[in-house]
């Protein structure tokens, strides 16, 4: 550990200062970086790259146990613990899901509208049904909240918007861009 951080450091500080500061032997550490890196040290080499890759193809969403079960997989023998220290020394984790929250109150005190389509989604020509919908989309910068009518007989959008907050200005913007 004394030496990985001398040879990391050595190109700031002089390596006689560093081996004085640490109390090791100049000799020591020269030993050390002649030596070749242990059989073990290049098998993790190895198994790390090898985790890298699959942590990449899984778009970052295996942990150690999942990445362990595909190394098994692909015949790879080796500790979940160990695959857990690689991942953890390679600064590779798991992204998370966020967990989806349900918004919607369906006992409110307000009134509800009538159905005034009755299922009745056919419509011969346009502009002789909209129906819209708001619905929230996350970004990397936090929510943005859409607004979108569509028209029932070409199904295309015929007005959208977003923004950060559910306003009315949301809905008149869509309903704006629609006429």
């Amino acid at each position: 550990m004394r030496f990985r951080f001398i040879a990391a450091e050595k190109a700031v500080f002089p390596v006689r200062v560093l081996c004085r500061t640490l109390q090791v032997s100049r000799a020591g550490f020269y030993a050390w970086q002649a030596r070749p890196p242990a059989p073990r040290t290049r098998a993790d080499e190895r198994l790390g790259l090898e985790i890298a890759a699959i942590h990449a193809e899984t778009r970052q969403r295996y942990g150690s146990p999942r990445i362990h079960a595909e190394l098994g997989e692909r015949g790879c023998r080796t500790g979940r613990k160990r695959v857990a220290r690689l991942m953890r020394v390679r600064g590779l984790a798991a992204r998370r899901r966020r967990r989806f929250r349900v918004t919607t109150q369906s006992r409110h005190p307000f009134p509800i509208a009538p159905n005034v389509l009755a299922r009745q989604f056919e419509r011969s020509g346009p502009d002789q049904a909209w129906v819209t919908d708001i619905t929230y989309v996350p970004t990397g910068e936090g929510w943005l909240y859409l607004a979108v009518i569509l028209d029932l007989c070409s199904r295309l959008a015929v007005g959208w918007a977003m923004n950060e907050r559910i306003t009315d200005d949301l809905t008149l913007d869509a309903l704006g861009m629609a006429l």
